[in-house]
């Protein structure tokens, strides 16, 4: 592995499924298989040997779950990000995992094309999630905005802390776009558009985002 590529450690825990991921990434000349493990155990001996910049684990593993290796993971290997390859898409499994910290979710069906752009993606410190993944989360906030008993006050004034240049980008977040897709759309460069977003999650207080996805939503800063 040389220092321009993706260390990816696979875990999973059907050897074919490994093998298969395996094959689709062997041509991919800046990403290279740094490790690989059956369950929780063996990923937790070997990874602080292999030089891994993603994990790419499944969520139902024989012994610890996905979603605990996650909480592990991002504790104790902060430096090392986690996209989850799953066969559940149920809300629940979905938002545990990126309560634990998980950067990204895709379904086990998911095509080569999107399992490179969400490890690039993630690479690159965003975070990644399908389209069917992604209708999941937003669905489930608008569900939780309309219901009244859940609602929160909405502060005064609250929009009125960010700048429309703020609230533009904060609007296309929400709709889904990357960072890429956001600094295209508006002639800026990924960075300004990384430290709007910072800026943002600062004066919001929020730590992901998610949480800020979730925060817009609730407090109708944008539109849906």
């Amino acid at each position: 592995m040389n220092k321009k590529q993706i260390g990816i450690f696979l875990v999973d825990d059907h050897q074919i499924v490994r093998d298969g991921i395996r094959a689709l990434l062997q041509d991919v000349p800046e990403m290279v298989i740094s490790g690989e493990a059956s369950n929780g155990k063996e990923l937790l001996e070997r990874i602080s040997k292999s030089p891994t910049d993603i994990i790419l684990m499944d969520i139902s593993l024989p012994d610890i779950s996905g979603i605990e290796l996650t909480k592990h993971i991002c504790k104790n290997y902060p430096e090392i990000k986690v996209l989850i390859l799953s066969m559940y898409t149920q809300e629940d499994f979905i938002l545990n995992a990126i309560t634990a910290g998980a950067k990204g979710y895709l379904p086990k069906n998911t095509t080569r094309q999107e399992l490179l752009k969400a490890i690039i993606h993630i690479h690159d410190g965003e975070e990644y999630y399908s389209n069917s993944v992604s209708k999941i989360i937003l669905d489930n906030y608008i569900s939780n905005v309309r219901k009244p008993k859940e609602i929160e006050p909405v502060r005064d004034k609250e929009d009125d802390v960010l700048s429309a240049r703020e609230k533009q980008i904060l609007q296309m977040v929400v709709e889904g776009h990357t960072n890429q897709e956001i600094a295209d759309k508006l002639f800026i460069s990924i960075r300004t558009v990384e430290s709007h977003k910072n800026h943002i999650m600062l004066k919001l207080g929020m730590k992901s985002t998610v949480d800020l996805i979730k925060y817009a939503l609730r407090n109708k800063i944008v539109r849906i």
